[in-house]
Order: structure tokens, then sequence, then C-alpha cells
């Protein structure tokens, strides 16, 4: 795991000055301590940090092909690359390492872009071809790594695994991208379609640029996609001793490493599915970690603690307080862009614990986009059976009259918290789902805004790029639109993110079994029912489990890392609640109606109203414009 940057003049072939390539790779020092290099050749650079992870003394970076006519930066791991090699060896292929890398570079003199097809794993690489003169970056399936890119002053592409690669390079300008902070108030993130500054955009996930000197960038290109268009035949018996069998490779693939490995325990049914599996693979006791909170409510170390009993694991524990909110500032720096889900902040803490015995750690991520696990995907899937039953004619005024006049009701139990639920009736299933996953709709988000900043969207509503990738997906129902959405959405931008980041920090390599592409592949097809079973989603991974975990750990309700950031707010933060709409950085932009700001502030703490997650987000927001020091 590493950090990679560099720069490529396209059009005109200018030299590139190595000292600028390895400040931006300074700036990522955290992702790669353990080595540092760079590569020039006219018109391009190419610069690495190195985590040492697989041949840890042999495969330094940029690393060159053994004829000398391409040249790699690589982020990220293959776990297929032995087999690989012995396929590339029987072509005739020569290699001086055994590493990945070097598989990746025979593999483009072999095959060229269609080599992306050939590499199971997690990657972002940059890799030059001398003869060519062509500039190769790809991502992997999931965007499981992040590549950041922008256009020069000068005419150059610049490249970096984080934005603060990019801001270590002098023509960086640093302003904001409105259509950006709209889609992260949506979403409470910002996806991988914008940046947050202008003029910087992200290679997305499973897509991939080729440039060549003497022509024009091109746009992007998408080389992987997943599907829900095809339905898988055979009885839960057969496809569930299949799920066991491609989760069980999953998981041993990822288990190759130089260096310690264990893994993350939330007692949840991922975590403990993976830790059950890599027990069965290992001699030695797999070494987890969990973080739990101070408040009984929010804790889940006794869950975790029994797995790890159940399987005899090395296992460490720590509590994080519940005033832990003092790594606000941290967290705000580590993301670069502002990134409002606060799980962030214990995913950091178990992270840390984690790097004081291991190098690498095998996560749960991923299952729940795969198999429906989220309670938003079982409802919508419950919602899409209703609008099915009633014509668009009946249920818009039928149901958007009733959401209208239901009262937004925070403090009661969840069956008669109905309005979101009401409201989403009324529309279509896509944009249903949209508000769903929305922190804030666009009614509360245009309630912040000054007019001026609503003229700067132009009519732009992050609602409908989401509404528009449903519309559009290779699917066959409602739940697979929404699983779609989720896998290519909402995964790389919020989960993948927070992981990538929160590891890489304390120089971590974390790595997801549950998003081996053949396993999710496997998962899209799978049968509705065996996906969602009245309101239990993940129905075929929990039955496939019960040979492995208890009923009370697979069929418990889904908790996850939760934040106390409504208690936050109203008491130890409550200073900073009330700063949000009098900051100079917020103010200074002119964007957001500060009497709303305030509003929602004193409804929050006086208790009338629970406004912690747009409150939340408007603070993150201020502390990460402040770390960039941008301009509107």
């Amino acid at each position: 795991m590493c950090g990679i940057a560099g720069i490529f003049h396209a059009e005109t072939p200018k030299p590139v000055d190595p000292r600028r390539i390895e400040r931006m790779c300074d700036a990522m020092a955290h992702r790669g301590p353990d080595g540092a290099g760079v590569w020039t050749e006219q018109g391009v650079g190419l610069g690495h940090r190195r985590l040492s992870i697989i041949d840890l003394e042999g495969s330094p970076q940029p690393m060159l092909s053994a004829d000398g006519r391409a040249v790699i930066a690589f982020n990220g791991e293959i776990y297929n690359f032995r087999e690989l090699r012995r396929e590339l060896e029987s072509q005739g292929a020569k290699f001086r390492t055994s590493g990945d890398t070097e598989v990746i570079l025979a593999a483009w003199q072999r095959w060229g872009v269609d080599c992306l097809e050939k590499l199971h794993g997690m990657f972002a690489f940059a890799l030059y071809d001398l003869d060519k003169r062509q500039l190769f970056l790809a991502r992997d399936r999931f965007g499981v790594k992040p590549l950041f890119m922008t256009r020069l002053a000068d005419g150059g592409l610049a490249f970096s695994s984080e934005l603060k690669g990019l801001l270590a390079h002098p023509q960086m300008r640093r302003r904001v991208n409105p259509q950006a902070v709209d889609a992260y108030l949506t979403w409470g993130y910002v996806p991988d379609t914008h940046s947050i500054l202008s003029g910087v955009e992200k290679l997305q996930a499973g897509h991939f640029l080729l440039l060549e000197q003497g022509r024009p960038i091109p746009a992007q290109r998408r080389w992987w996609d997943i599907s829900f268009a095809d339905r898988a035949k055979g009885s839960e018996a057969d496809l569930s001793a299949e799920l066991v069998h491609l989760m069980r490779e999953a998981v041993q693939s990822r288990m190759v490493s130089d260096v310690p490995l264990g893994a993350f325990l939330s007692g949840g049914v991922d975590s403990s599915s993976v830790v059950a599996l890599m027990s069965e693979a290992s001699a030695e006791p797999v070494r987890t970690c969990s973080i739990g909170f101070d408040v009984a409510a929010l804790d889940e170390t006794n869950y975790a603690s029994r797995i790890a009993q159940r399987f005899s694991t090395d296992h460490d524990s720590r509590i994080v307080a519940s005033d832990d909110f003092e790594a606000v500032d941290q967290i705000s720096a580590m993301f670069d862009e502002p990134f409002a889900d606060a799980s962030a902040l214990p995913t950091w803490r178990v992270c840390q614990l984690a790097r004081e015995k291991v190098t690498v750690a095998l996560s749960g991520d991923g299952a729940d986009e795969a198999f429906a696990g989220y309670r938003r995907q079982v409802f919508h899937h419950n919602e899409e059976k209703v609008r099915s039953l009633l014509p668009a004619g009946l249920r818009q005024p039928l149901f958007g009259a009733l959401g209208r006049f239901w009262p937004k009701a925070d403090w009661a139990p969840r069956p008669l918290r109905a309005k979101a639920t009401l409201l989403a009736l009324a529309e279509s299933g896509e944009s249903g789902y949209a508000r769903a996953l929305s922190v804030a709709t666009h009614d509360q988000r245009a309630s912040l805004y000054d007019p001026e900043f609503t003229r700067k969207l132009s009519g732009f509503r992050a609602e409908d790029e989401l509404i528009s990738l449903m519309k559009s997906a290779p699917a066959r129902s409602g739940l697979d639109r929404a699983q779609y959405a989720d896998l290519t959405f909402w995964l790389p931008g919020d989960i993948l993110t927070k992981v990538d980041r929160t590891s890489m920090a304390v120089s971590l390599e974390a790595r997801e079994p549950l998003l081996d592409h053949r396993l999710v592949e496997f998962a899209a097809r799978l049968p509705e029912g065996m996906r969602v079973k009245g309101t239990t989603g993940k129905h075929l991974l929990k039955k496939c489990m019960e040979r492995y975990l208890p009923n009370d750990i697979l069929y418990r309700p889904k908790q996850g890392l939760v934040t106390p950031i409504a208690q936050w707010l109203r008491e130890p933060l409550n200073s900073e609640t009330r700063m949000i709409a009098s900051s100079s950085t917020l103010s200074g932009l002119g964007w957001f109606k500060p009497n709303e700001i305030r509003r929602l502030a004193d409804d929050h703490i006086s208790g009338r109203s629970d406004h912690s997650r747009v409150l939340w987000q408007l603070l993150m927001l201020e502390r990460s414009l402040k770390h960039l020091n941008v301009s509107g």
C-alpha cells in the first residue's frame, strides 16, 4: 500500500522538475513510510511512497520493466499476481523481483489496456510506456484506492493519491466547486463525480485514462461495471455452498503478506464471517481488534469478544471516550475534502489500535452493498412493492399530502417516524432512494443557501446524478438499482474513502475480501428472495454462515460504528455548534444564511429538534475549507 504522484505533459513534452514530484509525494509520507522514489523523462515524472507488504526489499518504485521500456508507480495489491506471473512466464516474460508490481508491467506489455481484466485486487497506478509515449492511469473495480487529477496552468496533468499531494504543487488553484458543496451537503461526502476544488477530478472506480504525448487529454473510459441483469439458478443449498467457496477464496487470497496481518472485528455479521474464515485457513491465532464506546448503548465490544473467544483469536479491544471530539481537526486534515461520516472517528481509532501489532488488516466492508444488508435497501425493496400496487397518479397526491402533514418526530420510536417514508412513496423509486440516502434534502439545502449561491449552482441538484445512475443501471428491479447505486456511488465515495484515509493515516493496509469482484458478481445475480427475506437483508450470507456463527450474532439488529454526535453538539461542542453560523470561513464565502444556521443550532441545543447531521456537515465543511485555505 502506497502513495503515488506524477506529472504528464501531453501536448508539449516539457521537462518535469523531480523536486516537484518529490514534494507531492512527501505530502503523503504517511501512505508510504518505508521508501520513496522519483523517476522523470522528458514530459513525464512519476513518484512513489512505499509501505512494504510483499517482497519487502526487492520491489522499489517507480519500477522499470525488465527491458527498461515501461515504468510504473503503483498503489495497492494484486492478489492473483502469482498466477499471472506463471501465465506470463509461460509466454516468455522475464522477472527480476518476486512482487506484484513487476507483474503489472509485464501484463501491460503483453495485453495492453486489456490487462486490467486480468488483475484481481485493489489498485490505482500510473504506467508510462516509453515506446508508445503513453501514460496509462487506472483504478480498481470498486475504487478501493483513490486517484486525484488536475490540469495545470502550464498544460500539464498532475495526479496524486490524495488531494494534499496536488496541493503541494505550486500551480494548484484553490477555489471551491459550488456543485461539490451541494453534493457534500446532500450525501455527507463529496462523491467521485466531483471534487471540493474546481479543476480537480477523480479517476472514477472501474475507469482508466490513456494519454499520449502529442494528443489532447481524453475523457475517462469505463473498463468494468457490475451487472444485476441476470439471475442465478439453483437451490438455496447449492448457492449457499458456492457462496462459502467464493468467500473462502477471497479471504485466503488476501492473507498473503510478508508483514504481520490481522483483522478488524466489530462482532457484526461481516467482520465475524471474515475472522471465521481466516481462522479456518490459519495455523496461528488470528490477530483481531475492536473499538467500543464508554456509552453502553453504543458499545459492541462484548459481541466482538464472544467471536474472539469462539475462534481463539489474539484479541485487543479499546474503549474510546464518548467525548473523543478533540480529533475533529485531525480528521478534517486527514480527508482534505469535507467528510461528515462520523464513523470516521472510531474507524481511525481502530486502525491506530491495529497498527500497534499488524501492518495489514482485513475488514468486512462491502457485504452490505453487495448482499443488501442496509436497512434502507430493505425498506426500498418493500416500498417498491407498494409502488407497484398503486399508480403514480394516486400515490403522489395521497402519500405526498400525508408526508407533508406528518410531523418530523425525531424523538418518537422508529415506526412512528414515517414522514420520510411517506414522502418517498409519493416519488419514483429512484427519487425515493435518493431521499433515503441523503442527509439534507433539496428543500433543506435551499433554506440554507444565500440566493447568490443558488445562482452559482445554475439549477444543479445533487440528487439528479444518483437518480440518473439508478435509471440507467444494468438491473431488473428496484432492489437491484438501489444496490447498484450503493456499490458504484456510495461505496467509493463514503465507505472506501473512510477506510483508505483512516488506515493510511497510520500506515496500515486495509483489505476488503468481501469486495472480491467475483464474489460481488455472484451476489448481484442472486434472486431477490436470497438477498432480502421479509424485513431482513443478507439472507443467503447469513444462512451460509450459520455453520460458523451463532444466531444471535447473525440475526441481531444491525448497529455499526455509531458516534454520539447529537450529544456532542448539544453539550461539550455547543459552543462550536453556535460558532458555525458566525464562522469567518463560511461567512466569507457568502453562500449560506447565517440566521438559518443559527436557528438550526438553537433548536438542536435546546432539544426541540435533532439537526445533528446537518450541523455536523456544516462543522466539517468549515474545518475542511479552513484547512484547504480556499477562496470562493
